[in-house]
Order: structure tokens, then sequence, then C-alpha cells
């Protein structure tokens, strides 16, 4: 009975403890709702909160790890079927980036070719290169347009970055194009600030070299080259590259001027056969070339007349390369 007795208070106590209990939550949180965010329910909330933060960091690093390790574990345990497919998946997202990065390329050097067809106003065709020879001797390409495509022999070829090269054969379907740099070529050319001329001539080694310059012209690293369209070997007024060694000084018979190639022959893709172009036809084509270009400087004027003679000359027979 003694203990049937205990058993009944302990149980009416637990049910006191209860509504107590109940008792105490309803008024602290009707306390909490009244009082504002400095009431010292919310100040007793804070330091709960501050005291429980590490506790929470510590079990959501635990809870990473473990769906962590569950990954790793359903990884490891997967079919070999499903790793051939994440395999073929991997393989096609990887296709997909290389397609879209040679997108990328292609529209950039396709907005180069736009933006020089615009800035010369050259009217002409497009075309891609289609092969390229592989000796020294012979730098050529060939391109897919031809002569159902308005393309002939003598027409001049640029690149992204200014001219490379000038047609040498046609077909319906294609065309060789002789580039600046090969041993065999060579453009009638005038330098951009003195209005001095010459013949830019390719080389074994691939660099360009202008000669049949007066000897008395002086000439500096940076000076811009142009067509100067003499003896109708290339456009005129388009550009060739530019000034980046002078071996030698003015009146030396020996000086060595090396101009830099718009492109190698293994840097571009597509080209632009030009037809014609503002600067070539302003001048009334190229035979009024030679003064106005003599016309540009009046300290060089009589050098510049005095070598329009030999520079056409020279530009015509394109032989004798470095």
């Amino acid at each position: 009975m003694a203990l049937n007795f205990q058993d009944r208070g302990s149980a009416s106590a637990t049910r006191v403890l209860l509504v107590v209990l109940v008792v105490v939550s309803v008024a602290c949180m009707t306390i909490y709702a009244r009082e504002g965010a400095g009431g010292p329910l919310h100040a007793v909330q804070s330091a709960f909160a501050g005291v429980a933060a590490p506790f929470k960091a510590a079990g959501t690093a635990v809870g990473a790890a473990g769906e962590g390790a569950a990954e790793a574990v359903a990884d490891a345990t997967a079919s070999e079927e499903t790793l051939t497919a994440l395999r073929e998946r991997n393989a096609e997202l990887t296709e997909l980036v290389t397609q879209a990065e040679e997108y990328r390329l292609e529209a950039e050097r396709l907005s180069g070719l736009l933006e020089l067809k615009s800035k010369y106003q050259v009217d002409g065709v497009s075309g891609r290169v289609i092969g390229r020879s592989t000796d020294a001797w012979n730098q050529r390409v060939t391109i897919d347009v031809g002569t159902s495509d308005g393309v002939e022999p003598g027409l001049t070829v640029m690149g992204p970055a200014g001219v490379v090269g000038q047609v040498v054969s046609a077909s319906p379907g294609s065309a060789e194009v002789r580039l600046l740099t090969d041993p065999q070529s060579g453009a009638a050319a005038v330098v951009q600030s003195s209005r001095a001329e010459g013949v830019v001539r390719g080389s074994l080694a691939g660099l360009l070299y202008l000669e049949n310059v007066d000897a008395d012209v002086t000439l500096s690293v940076g000076d811009v080259v142009l067509t100067s369209g003499l003896g109708g070997s290339y456009t005129r007024g388009l550009l060739i590259g530019t000034i980046v060694r002078v071996d030698g000084n003015a009146n030396d018979g020996t000086r060595r001027v090396i101009v830099s190639p718009n492109e190698q022959a293994t840097s571009f893709e597509e080209v632009i056969v030009v037809k014609s172009a503002a600067a070539d036809s302003a001048s009334g084509g190229s035979g009024s070339s030679g003064s106005d270009a003599g016309s540009g400087s009046g300290g060089n004027a009589s050098s510049s007349s005095s070598s329009a003679g030999s520079a056409s000359s020279a530009a015509g027979n394109g032989g004798g390369g470095q």
C-alpha cells in the first residue's frame, strides 16, 4: 500500500509541474511578443544563440562531411552503365566547349576583316585558306574562291591585319596566293611619313625587306609602309607593315630595312581578295599614284619622283628575293 501511495504522489507532482511549465511558457511567450527588441527575453535569446552558434556550425560541417561521404560511396558503387553514361556526357560537354571556342575565335577574325574592309573601303571577295605550302622557297596559300567568284591573277589579297600577298593563278573554285614573304614577291611601296618609294621583297627567312629607296632618305623604326600601286602590282594605299629595323644610315649603300609582315603564313585562315579600294579609285588608278606620292612631302618630292621608275620596274619583275 505504501508503494502505491508513493506512485500516486509522484504522478500528482508530475501533473502539477507540467501545468506550471505550461503556464510559465505561455507567460513567457506573451511577454516576448509584447516586449521590444531590447527586452530581457530577447537579450536571453541572443545570448543563447551566440553560445550555440559554434555547435551549430560544427553540426553543419559534420552533416556536409556525411553527405560528401555518402556521395563518394554512391560514386564508388555506381554501376558501369552509369559511369559510361557520365563519361559520354562529359565528352559531349567538352566537344561543345571546344566548338564554342572555335566559333568565338572565328568571329574575332571575321570582325577584324570587316573592320579592315570598312577602313579601306574595299570591294572584294572573302575566302578561306584551304592549303599552305610547306617549303621556304614557295610561300603560298590556296583559297577557296576562284574565277567563278571574280578572282583573277594579279589581285591583292588582305588578311585581318593588312596585305598578305597577291593572286598568281586561279581556277573556277580556288586560287593560289603568293605571300609577300615569298622570295619571289615584290610589291611597290611607299613610306607613309616621308612618301619615299621603294619595293618590299620577301626572303627565305620569311622577312620583308624594303629596297630601292633613295640613299638620302631617312627611315626610322615605326614608319608605316603602304602599297604605292606603281606598276599595277598591288592595289594602292593598303597597309603592308611597319619598319622594325634599320641597319645603316642615310647615304649608306649597304643599308638594310626590315618591315614586319602583317601576318605569318600559319596565322590567318580567312582573307579578302581586293577588287578595288577607296585609295586606288581616288587616285584615278595606279598610273597617277607616283605623282600623288611624290607631292606628299616637300622635302622628299624630288627623291620620290626620281625613284618612281625604278620602283615600278623592280616590283614588276618580282624576282631577285633575298
